[in-house]
């Protein structure tokens, strides 16, 4: 496997793909690209960049435009509108030509200095190389927080091993990206995704900086739907704990009954409460609805992935 990383059929290095999708980022993307050449051309192999313009409102279009002109190693995926992340790193990892490819944000948290480290662990014969965050770095306390809380519950419930504090910062080889290719999914779930696939893995430690410029795009309410799609791509367990939900009530129901048959037996009928016959009436209405709300959010997964629309459109390529 060396022998063929080192040099394709042709005699030639082999090509290192980056690629990194582009939300409103018009004042990062040089710095960016300033720090992650030096790190590119250190490396002897063939590279190109593809940013992946997602939609944005800003001149992050036109900024990638006027450094290509200097770079001719970048290559531009202008979607028709925003999609999505998740469907951004998707089009871009799909267009990538690399023998090796490696996401990337823009926005400087990622260390491109580690870029070395999964090209080394690359060529050592691993097929995945995936970036393990050691801190959080200008992250809230409490995303920090739930972020751990969900690495936690998703463990306990998903059918596959999520690690924790590893996300979308990683190298796949080419074949890897071929296996992604084959998936149809349109709901992605990127991280649950990679997870699936498994392959040899091996893991990179960094520390995560700072956002160079701007903020995020995830909001409370975006992460919260976020974790929801990571929950429900990839465990039916939420449906399954409403079956035991309503089995326990039902036994708790029939002893109850059973007390208020032997309470009437002893001391005659009695005039039942209203204030227990109303939070009864409502906690069961509750506990239903909140079933119901589990049962459609599977049901509206299936009926978007049974449209079988394409899960981004690229308007052009530059």
């Amino acid at each position: 496997m060396e022998e063929i990383q080192q040099k394709d059929i042709e005699g030639r290095p082999p090509l290192v793909s980056i690629v990194s999708p582009c939300f409103n980022e018009e004042g990062v993307i040089r710095l960016f690209l300033k720090e992650l050449l030096p790190v590119l051309q250190k490396l002897g192999f063939r590279y190109e960049i593809v940013f992946v313009n997602d939609g944005s409102t800003d001149r992050t279009l036109e900024v990638l435009l006027e450094v290509q002109k200097q770079e001719p190693a970048i290559r531009i995926l202008n979607l028709s509108r925003n999609f999505g992340k998740e469907a951004a790193l998707t089009a871009g990892l799909e267009h990538a030509r690399g023998d090796a490819v490696i996401a990337i944000d823009v926005d400087m948290q990622h260390p491109v200095e580690t870029i070395e480290a999964f090209v080394k662990k690359w060529e050592e014969g691993f097929d995945v190389v995936v970036g393990k965050r050691l801190s959080r770095t200008g992250e809230h306390p409490l995303k920090k927080a739930s972020a751990k809380l969900f690495y936690h519950i998703h463990g306990k419930i998903s059918d596959i091993n999520l690690p924790s504090d590893v996300g979308d910062f990683r190298l796949m080889d080419r074949k890897v990206i071929e296996t992604l290719k084959t998936l149809p999914e349109n709901q992605r779930f990127m991280k649950g995704i990679f997870a699936w696939m498994g392959y040899k893995t091996a893991v990179v430690e960094y520390y995560q900086e700072e956002r160079a410029a701007g903020v995020s795009s995830f909001n409370g309410w975006k992460l919260w739907n976020f974790a929801i799609d990571g929950i429900t791509s990839f465990s039916t367990v939420p449906l399954r704990i409403w079956l035991y939900v309503g089995f326990v009530i039902s036994m708790l129901s029939f002893l109850l009954g059973i007390a208020l048959i032997i309470e009437v037996m002893i001391q005659g009928i009695e005039v039942p409460g209203y204030v227990s016959t109303i939070t009864m009436v409502l906690f069961l209405g509750g506990i239903q609805l909140i079933g119901i709300g589990i049962l459609g959010e599977y049901i509206g997964r299936i009926y978007k992935e049974a449209k079988r629309r394409p899960t981004y459109i690229i308007e052009r390529e530059y």
